[in-house]
């Protein structure tokens, strides 16, 4: 450094400006100060990334001495609790829940596609139902049974009449049990002497004929409705089965009483959900009232029935899988105003019962 300053200083030319002064005519302390000035001033970046790095250092170091420091005990506290036994699932606790049952023993209730028909006939024999119009797809009986082996034995439940002598004989026990147990109530089938109840061939739910239309049904229930295997392509099923829903919100409003319920259920999870069948409803001016999981345990000797029929495999025997035991959801429709009227009915009653 200090050679090359001096070097430097002997190549300056001889004459120089009034105020200046040669490096070799300073006195030797002003020399060595000079020098040092010029040795800091180039090391400057160095010295100042130096400087942070220690301020950045002693920084830390008084943090750490200012942080208070746990005792054992609370270091011990500290440490993350065992997992709480997880609450059990929603699945399982709806295995107890009380099923809904979307009507009342003395509606007039219209069936569409009922397949095997097991679902008629189990509210008409456990609901007490007397007044159920059960309708199918298929021309005829034999076009029925050849498709649903059994369902002769449903079709003789919905078409039977309450003879006098086993009315008699029902009468005289309820009379016993309302001696023996005041409270008990009677059997709904007991309510009516004779039953409305009948069987519809060839009916179409997309275009439902006058006779259905008049009189008019306070529950419309339409059970896994499907169009079958038209197509193995998933876009055009799901295509095919919203016409299917569309066509019949469209029919069976006109067959709907006022205030009517419209109740339509399908299984859960896709394609079905892929339907969106809230949205098709609103087409035909209606809109969900509420839903809740269909329970087929609710019904005793119900079977789910697929519409191309009972599937057999190589043996002649009965298989594929069992409907039933797939989850299920319901779905309550009304007309718009209907809606806004039965919540305020819950309201009122729930206000009431407080």
């Amino acid at each position: 450094m200090h050679v090359r300053s001096a070097n430097r200083a002997t190549q300056l030319p001889a004459t120089r400006r009034q105020g200046t002064t040669d490096q070799a005519e300073l006195a030797p302390e002003n020399q060595h100060r000079n020098t040092t000035a010029i040795h800091i001033r180039r090391l400057t970046p160095f010295y100042f990334q130096l400087h942070m790095a220690n301020a950045k250092r002693r920084k830390l170091q008084r943090q750490q001495r200012t942080k208070p420091q746990r005792s054992k005990s609370t270091l011990h506290a500290a440490k993350p609790s065992p997992p709480k036994k997880q609450a059990p699932k929603k699945k399982h606790a709806q295995q107890h829940e009380a099923p809904v049952i979307p009507f009342n023993p003395k509606d007039k209730i219209l069936l569409i596609g009922e397949g095997d028909l097991s679902f008629a006939a189990s509210i008409i024999q456990h609901h007490g139902c007397v007044d159920v119009t059960a309708t199918v797809l298929e021309q005829n009986h034999q076009d029925l049974a050849g498709k649903y082996p059994s369902v002769d034995e449903n079709i003789s439940i919905i078409e039977r009449k309450q003879d006098p002598k086993s009315e008699a004989e029902d009468t005289d026990q309820d009379e016993h049990d309302q001696e023996t147990n005041p409270t008990a109530p009677t059997s709904p089938s007991h309510n009516n002497n004779t039953n409305n109840n009948r069987l519809l061939y060839h009916i179409d739910a997309t275009k439902l004929p006058p006779s259905l239309t008049r009189p008019i049904h306070t529950t419309i229930l339409f059970n896994f409705p499907h169009v079958g295997g038209k197509s193995t392509d998933v876009n055009r099923q799901v295509r095919h089965n919203q016409e299917l829903l569309v066509s019949f919100f469209r029919s069976a409003t006109r067959a709907l009483a006022p205030r009517g319920s419209i109740v339509i259920t399908l299984f859960e999870g896709e394609p079905y959900t892929l339907w969106n069948i809230r949205d098709l409803a609103r087409h035909a001016g209606l809109q969900v009232d509420r839903s809740f999981r269909f329970q087929a345990a609710a019904y005793p000797g119900y079977r789910h029935a697929r519409t191309l029929g009972v599937i057999r495999n190589r043996k002649g025997e009965e298989g594929g899988w069992k409907g039933e035991e797939r989850s299920a959801r319901s779905y309550i429709f009304r007309r718009k105003g209907d809606v806004v009227d039965q919540k305020r009915k819950r309201d009122d009653s729930s206000d009431e019962d407080s």
